[in-house]
């Protein structure tokens, strides 16, 4: 059965049009349905914050679907990534996807507001330009990759060189899920990893740019799901050799366990809580309160 296609007409100051985002997994190159159909767990609502009012389902993966969209991911790795392709054109293809988001700006910007509930100057001046933003810069750096070569006191060589993890999994949280993805995709792709991810709609929308953009089918992966299911099944997966998470303490920990449980995968938190400020006594104390207010009270519906 074909995957679903969630439609979505705008009528906003900066994009009147519809919208069109597939609601499936995107695996291997395509979007697919999950691999199990039942309906406690393939199905995943997206709630407009704002009201709490349902804006679409879209398909929820399993444990599953998390082999199949790893295997994909070995083997673009392998074939067609990796090593495989020189820092150059990875750089090349990130740019490509840089423009071509920037290009549909404004409808990514309506489609966040509606996904995540937040101000549309927020989405655009924070969201979509700063994705815009890490995937060139990280563009930039595909073809600066480099190893060392060190002196040594006998007749030998010695020199450093950076290979990519492999299968890396990324998992997004639900505040930032455009930036986030960008974030994390961007420096993954840059070095040569094939990313998995846990996303909802607007990333969604980049699974269009990258097929649209050429990358090799199975190096971006794109499967929705629940923490306890998705989430888990990439944690403890032995084939995926790092982890970055964005979340909450608790889930940073399980995290970090189910790496030293399975195969020490390499793990990057980003977890909550407010971090403290340090004020010296030289500081523009009017320009501390500005930004000090203006980073409490970010992304809470103001």
């Amino acid at each position: 059965m074909p995957s679903q296609i969630f439609t979505y007409s705008f009528d906003t100051p900066t994009f009147k049009g519809t919208t069109k985002v597939h609601t499936g997994l995107f695996i291997d190159g395509e979007f697919v349905d999950p691999s199990i159909g039942d309906s406690s767990i393939s199905i995943v609502k997206t709630v407009f914050s704002a009201t709490g009012e349902t804006i679409t389902s879209v398909a929820g993966g399993t444990k599953s679907d998390v082999d199949i969209a790893v295997k994909a991911a070995k083997k673009a790795y392998k074939t067609s990534w990796g090593l495989r392709c020189p820092g150059p054109q990875r750089g090349k293809l990130l740019s490509k996807l840089a423009d071509l988001i920037e290009q549909h700006a404004d409808e990514l910007v309506a489609l966040e507001t509606l996904n995540v509930g937040k101000p549309f100057t927020a989405a655009k001046i924070v969201d979509v330009t700063g994705t815009v933003d890490i995937f060139r810069y990280f563009a930039a750096w595909a073809d600066k990759i480099q190893g060392k070569v060190i002196e040594t006191d006998e007749d030998k060589l010695s020199y450093t060189l950076h290979e990519p993890y492999s299968v890396v999994g990324q998992i997004i949280p639900w505040n930032f899920p455009l930036l986030m993805a960008g974030w994390k995709l961007s420096p993954a792709l840059a070095t040569g990893n094939t990313p998995s991810e846990i996303t909802l709609l607007t990333a969604q929308c980049l699974c269009n740019f990258i097929i649209e953009v050429g990358f090799p089918p199975g190096v971006v992966n794109v499967i929705n799901g629940y923490g306890h299911t998705v989430g888990q099944a990439i944690n403890e997966h032995p084939d995926i050799f790092k982890v970055a998470f964005t979340g909450s303490t608790l889930v940073g920990r399980k995290i970090q366990e189910a790496s030293a449980q399975s195969n020490l995968k390499a793990v990057t938190l980003e977890l909550g809580g407010k971090s403290p400020c340090i004020i010296f006594d030289d500081a523009d104390i009017e320009q501390v309160v500005k930004w000090m207010a203006s980073s409490i009270f970010c992304a809470a519906g103001y």
